[in-house]
């Protein structure tokens, strides 16, 4: 909550606190999970505090990495149907539309 407000006393913007947990499906989240979180926080810190807007964070080969949002903005990154990412979430019961 500090965080927020004290954004919105620097940027002159509204900010709204979201808590993870609320955001998250399938419950608890696991060490994985914190750590991915820990290091693409991070890096978006790292990005604020050097000024370099326009970005997103993403994950390449295991590290993060900043990404112009002109070169994904109106893309679709397509997922093959037997990725296993798929497989994932149909297993923990994620509807696919089907």
């Amino acid at each position: 909550l500090r965080l927020s407000r004290r954004l919105e006393q620097l940027t002159g913007l509204e900010t709204r606190l979201t808590i993870l947990g609320h955001l998250q499906r399938g419950g608890t989240p696991s060490a994985f999970d914190r750590a991915l979180a820990t290091q693409l926080g991070s890096a978006c810190t790292c990005a604020i505090r050097e000024e370099q807007f326009g970005v997103m964070v993403a994950l390449h080969n295991g590290a993060s990495r900043l990404v112009p949002l002109e070169e994904v903005v109106g893309k679709r990154k397509i997922v093959p149907l037997n990725h296993p990412w798929i497989e994932s979430a149909q297993r923990v019961g994620v509807s696919m539309g089907k």
